[in-house]
């Protein structure tokens, strides 16, 4: 229906008379001068401006406001021109039952000349004007015949408004809502342009930035400069774990993101990381899921970072004011998510690669660590066969084994583990060595060296931390072996004539007890007795279904080769482990001493 053509629903003035040529005169030259003005400009915002100057003039009014619809948006930008302000007044205005609600609804214009009588009569937002409004004519915007808008005059400098002015007013709407449109069309054509243009800027930094650090400070800062917010933040998620392990945050203060993890369990970001949809909230106060940890924010944008289908973290956008994002911005935050997804997960491969050579390289300095306090060679005593295997499993371990020069005709032979593994352990086992060495030097009682170093361990490890340890000294002149276990495995003694005993007794491990005591047990050994020690990493080394090698199959296979050499049965041993645990391999140190008095 044309606009010109809609009855009038209601006017409240007097009699006019509308045939008079020079009303109508004024009226077509008013349209003319309206053409000429409101294409003078592409700018939205000044032709608003133009546009509701051009109104006060045509209908010699003091104000004038227009609205533009939104079927999204509850709350809507309301822009007010005042007879000689130099620019806009920008207030927001949620359409209800009032005069421009009604009019937006039945698409007609209105005069009301004692506005205050009328129920429709918003007072509310007509104090918010500071203008005051003693009279006011309301008229629809029509564009390409849809309703694309409301304008409103208020306060007729002379008298009441009439039906010429309504007639003035509707011929203006016309050519009004054409020129918001095109303008429109123009501004979005225009941003559409930058926006991809900025999107290609940011793609091209984004592909420069290798540290996951400066990926995501460069997509927060594209995601604000493209989208905007007042705070925002990335979750990323644990792929092992599946839960949020990474925040990155910027608006909140360093007191409120402290608390952003209460909006990670049960609020808009959980939700969306287990749905893998967008959500836009015009209004926060409005929706339940919503985590308040910062007053100012009114509406909240939260969407999913999606990498090969699966979510990877979150988008999550806040903005001080209501209804500050719509499907646009949906649209153009997916675009820059599929950039960035790709650009943090190869940012984390790239720190994940750089963190695994650094490990690297610390490892290979643990090892040396390791390797140097390991003996370099098997030892050397009379009427006896001595031999020690350290195999690492590839990753540092806290074994360590060692021979230790007394006097003359006294060895010391420690065998132990730390638990743990990696660098602490291997620099622990350094320290344990050390101390027991230190103190082997200067007291010659088994007993007192391992309370000393359990004391010095205690002191120096963290909660948790221990030392098992068997050390003992050999006495090859008397053929007398004395230790003292600390909680280790116990060594097999396997007699010449096939007896096993098991070598307890000592102590709990070190570190575990500040003023630990300690025994120590003296042992003969006969010609052809045989003493095995070893870690736990033989014992424990496991097949296929899970089944550990143990104990009993150990003392069954020293049995089958202990007439050889010693360095030949832990070789022997180590193949036999090896072959039972096929493909899974070791996942600890493989260390064992053979201790043999020769026939």
């Amino acid at each position: 229906m044309n606009q010109k053509d809609m009855p009038i629903k209601e006017t409240r003035s007097g009699d006019q008379n509308h045939g008079d040529d020079f009303h109508q005169s004024r009226r077509e030259k008013l349209l003319l001068q309206a053409g000429r003005t409101l294409n003078s400009t592409t700018d939205y915002e000044e032709l608003i401006f133009l546009a509701l100057r051009l109104v006060c003039q045509a209908v010699e009014c003091e104000a004038a406001f227009l609205f533009r619809f939104d079927d999204k948006l509850r709350n809507r930008k309301v822009r007010l021109f005042v007879e000689g302000k130099p620019k806009l007044k920008i207030l927001r205005k949620e359409i209800g039952q009032d005069i421009s609600g009604w009019v937006a609804e039945s698409q007609t214009t209105v005069i009301l000349n004692d506005p205050e009588s009328d129920k429709r009569f918003d007072t509310e937002f007509a104090a918010q004007l500071r203008c005051g409004v003693k009279n006011l004519l309301a008229a629809p915007l029509f564009s390409r015949g849809r309703a694309i808008g409301v304008i409103q005059a208020m306060n007729k400098k002379e008298g009441d408004f009439n039906e010429a002015d309504q007639d003035t007013l509707m011929g203006l709407t016309d050519q009004i809502a054409i020129s918001i449109d095109n303008t429109q069309l123009i501004r979005e054509a225009r941003r559409e342009a930058l926006e991809k243009e900025k999107l290609f800027e940011v793609a091209a930094k984004l592909s420069a930035a290798l540290k996951l650090e400066d990926a995501i400070e460069l997509v927060m800062d594209s995601v604000r400069e493209l989208v905007g917010f007042d705070a925002g933040g990335i979750f990323l998620l644990d792929d092992e774990k599946g839960e949020f392990s990474t925040v990155y945050s910027r608006g909140y203060g360093s007191e409120k993101e402290k608390s952003l993890h209460l909006k990670i369990g049960s609020g808009l970001i959980g939700w969306v990381a287990s749905h893998g949809e967008t959500i836009i909230v015009p209004d926060v106060s409005r929706d339940e899921r919503y985590v308040s940890i910062r007053e100012e924010t009114s509406s909240e944008m939260v969407a999913p970072l999606i990498y090969e289908g699966a979510v990877i973290g979150v988008f999550n956008l806040e903005c001080d004011n209501v209804e500050a994002y719509d499907d646009h911005s949906v649209a153009l935050l997916r675009a820059f998510g599929t950039q960035a997804a790709m650009v943090i997960e190869r940012a984390k491969l790239h720190d994940q690669i750089v963190n695994s050579r650094a490990l690297e390289e610390q490892l290979s300095i643990a090892r040396l660590i390791q390797s140097d306090f390991l003996p370099k060679s098997d030892p050397v005593v009379n009427g006896y066969d001595i031999s020690g295997i350290n195999i690492s499993s590839g990753e540092v371990g806290g074994d360590y084994y060692d021979f230790i020069s007394i006097v003359d005709d006294q060895l010391g032979i420690a065998i132990a583990d730390v638990s743990g593994k990696g660098i602490p352990a291997a620099l622990l086992m350094a320290s344990f060595r050390a101390s027991l060495i230190a103190e082997i030097r200067n007291n010659f009682a088994i007993r007192t060296v391992y309370q000393k170093v359990n004391a010095l361990m205690y002191e120096s490890m963290e909660a948790g931390n221990y030392v098992t340890a068997v050390y003992g000294a050999l006495d090859s002149r008397n053929n007398i072996f004395t230790f003292s276990n600390a909680g280790h495995n116990e060594p097999i003694l396997l007699r010449a004539n096939g007896d096993v005993e098991l070598l307890s007794g000592g102590g709990a491990p070190h570190g575990v007890i500040a003023q630990q005591t300690f025994t120590e047990r003296p042992i003969f050994l006969n010609a052809g007795d045989l003493i095995i020690f070893y870690t736990d990493g033989v014992t424990e080394a496991a097949n296929p279904s899970g089944e550990m090698y143990g104990e009993e199959r150990l003392q069954e296979k020293i049995k089958s080769v202990s007439l050889k050499k010693s360095s030949q049965i832990l070789r022997d041993v180590y193949d036999d482990v090896k072959h039972f645990s096929a493909e899974c391999g070791f996942s600890d140190d493989f260390t064992m001493v053979a201790l043999k008095r020769l026939p």
